[in-house]
């Protein structure tokens, strides 16, 4: 039994970083009924997640890798750069053979799909807080297959944060102008991040591509 005298652990102070209202309601319930942390905010862009954590006492950041204005591997490196010691978790509906890897190469405390359980979210989110990386047995062996492949084979492992993204939103169907919306950049942006890519690959043309991100298992074959 708990004596009544012994001071209770702190609760830790949770930014919730994500463009959909209904995702951060939802996360900041399960976080509160919790009762082992405090949300000290919710934003719904990457520019305003910055901004909470420059001006508000955070301890940990969940973010979504997908904002519409900035990409939220870059708003982790950003992070990282101003504040290297505090946690951050990725959140994604992207799987771990997408971005988790990326992600925690930039600093990031570990890459939680937004299909876990609220289990599995707050599990991930102590380890963060503890100081640890929080990696699934997915993401495992996803990093064991990166040490065991022959990388002159992995052709995106050359690529850009922001040419890899174009390369799996191309893969993926979307078209230039599409991913330009999506992303809040120009076409000229996004086709200067598709010819490179191009290059870098030494691929023709978008049939090409999407070839090779399904068969490396990048987009998921709608077939």
């Amino acid at each position: 039994m708990i004596s009544m005298s012994q001071p209770l652990a702190p609760r830790r102070n949770v930014l919730i970083v994500d463009d959909h209202s209904i995702v951060r309601e939802g996360l900041k319930k399960i976080i509160g009924d919790s009762g082992q942390f405090t949300i000290s905010a919710d934003v719904e862009s990457g520019l305003l997640a910055i901004q909470r954590v420059r001006d508000t006492a955070i301890d940990l950041v969940l973010l979504d890798i997908s904002l519409p204005d900035k990409n939220g591997i870059d708003v982790l490196k950003q992070i990282k750069k101003e504040y290297p010691n505090l946690p951050v978790l990725i959140l994604s509906l992207h799987p771990e053979n997408h971005y988790a890897v990326r992600a925690l190469q930039a600093g990031a405390s570990g890459y939680v799909n937004k299909k876990s359980t609220s289990t599995e979210l707050l599990d991930a989110m102590h380890t963060a807080i503890s100081g640890l990386k929080f990696i699934t047995p997915t993401l495992a062996q996803e990093l064991a297959h990166g040490l065991n492949k022959d990388r002159s084979r992995a052709l995106h492992a050359s690529l850009s944060d922001r040419e890899y993204q174009t390369l799996i939103m191309i893969g993926s169907g979307k078209t230039v102008t599409e991913i330009a919306q999506q992303l809040t950049l120009s076409v000229k942006t996004i086709s200067m991040y598709r010819s490179r890519l191009l290059q870098k690959m030494s691929l023709r043309n978008n049939a090409e591509l999407t070839h090779y991100a399904l068969r490396n298992q990048l987009v998921p074959d709608l077939t």
